[in-house]
């Protein structure tokens, strides 16, 4: 059901066909984001996936929004530190009408410079969005002071300086020497055939060259404790308090992401029950992961009144402290596996979920890794495993917190975190 292409250059064609799909979703990948920038260019990769739907040789930007709406379809692009991903999903039927529709935008695009000027403003907007939104800022800036100091803390969107300052040039030969070919996935999943694909896309990528080479980058190293303020005048205060985690690819991993469904993957979690449901402190209150290719970390969100501020700070410690002195019941431990499976199972009946899993697969692992192989992992988790990793991240040498809101008197400071 799953078949591999990979042309001379290197390009990479993946497809899994399931024939009882009415649709396809195909995406194609560049296996290069926001990390390899540098704090000149920063925001460009993102400038790039804003840009390809603005016009080529064929098409204008109004006649690519008119084609695929006449399908019926999806068009649409995201921007990661690791990768930037031009999907669409259609019927089956249109899968040769969208696949040179997506080679077209991303091969041929023109950028053209009125196009690139009113987008430029978009982009600023964009940021002056996130920036109202103190929920996206939050995390944002999480990310951004988790990894300071190292490619990993860039921001996505760039900045207003970076953004403003980006020449047309920049831009084309940003695209021209990052989308190497070695660095493309062109996945797809659904009623798609193998053959017919390759046949539809190899002649257009078969050509692509680069001779950009990737430069190393230093070891991401996680240690010491921060507390970052950001006075606000808002009804709520918001928190995100994070520790180390485990790369994409960790051996782990599984017992990672079993330890956040305990602890805040759902409304049977720990942090829900204790924060929501016994004390009220809360409406939204989260725990989720973040996984590079590298390094990663573990984060919980909340938001509360700001007199219970530090108290919702004192419960995240103590239940990251309890994943480490005390073992998970087993009772507790099954029930996060069976809404772990049963999540992946559910994802499975989607075309661009398991277009985007194929991908991923490939980017992280090099390989194909099966559903039945990530269940087996799974059941394979033990309590044991679970309390040796929260020891593990949970060591106290590594605690970053941010905090917005009305933040004055709260007396928030390193000295707090404690595990």
């Amino acid at each position: 059901m799953i078949t591999s292409t990979v042309m001379s250059n290197g390009v990479r064609v993946i497809t899994h066909h399931i024939h009882y799909m009415h649709t396809v979703s195909i995406g194609i990948w560049v296996a290069n984001g926001t990390r390899n920038e540098s704090s000149e260019n920063n925001g460009v990769a993102h400038f790039i996936e804003h840009m390809l739907f603005k016009g080529t040789k064929r098409r204008t930007a109004r006649q690519i929004s008119l084609e695929i709406d006449s399908m019926g379809g999806i068009l649409n692009a995201f921007t990661s530190h690791e990768y930037v991903c031009y999907y669409a999903k259609i019927l089956a039927k249109f899968m040769p009408r969208v696949t040179d529709l997506l080679t077209d935008i991303f091969l041929h695009s023109t950028f053209p410079a009125d196009e690139l000027e009113r987008e430029r403003n978009v982009i600023l907007q964009e940021i002056k969005m996130r920036d109202d939104s103190p929920d996206e800022y939050i995390h944002d800036q999480y990310h951004q002071n988790f990894w300071a100091g190292h490619p990993l803390g860039f921001s996505i969107l760039g900045t207003e300086e970076t953004v403003g300052a980006l020449t047309r040039e920049d831009i084309i030969s940003y695209k021209q020497s990052r989308y190497r070919p070695e660095d493309i996935i062109i996945s797809a999943a659904g009623n798609v055939h193998h053959e017919e694909l390759v046949g539809l896309v190899e002649e257009a990528f078969s050509l692509l060259t680069s001779e950009w080479v990737p430069q190393s980058q230093p070891k991401v190293l996680h240690n010491g404790k921060r507390v970052n303020l950001y006075e606000r005048d808002l009804e709520q205060t918001l928190i995100c308090l994070g520790a180390r985690a485990l790369s994409q690819n960790h051996p782990d991993r599984f017992a990672l992401f079993l330890l956040n469904t305990i602890l805040g993957g759902g409304m049977s979690s720990r942090l829900f029950q204790e924060v929501r449901e016994k004390k009220g402190l809360a409406y939204s209150v989260y725990s989720y992961v973040i996984s590079h290719a590298d390094s990663g970390s573990l984060v919980v969100y909340a938001g509360s009144e700001q007199k219970q501020c530090r108290e919702v700070v004192a419960i995240a410690l103590s239940e990251m402290a309890r994943l480490k002195l005390e073992k998970v019941p087993q009772d507790e431990l099954d029930s996060a596996r069976e809404q772990l499976k049963g999540k992946l199972l559910m994802s499975l009946e989607s075309s661009d979920n398991l277009m985007t899993r194929l991908a991923k697969n490939e980017i992280y692992l090099q390989r194909h890794q099966s559903v039945e192989e990530i269940l087996d992992e799974f059941d394979a988790v033990t309590s044991d495993d679970i309390q040796r990793l929260g020891s593990e991240l949970f060591d106290g040498t590594c605690l970053n917190l941010e905090v917005m809101g009305k933040t004055k008197g709260l007396g928030l400071n390193v000295d707090m975190l404690k595990l």
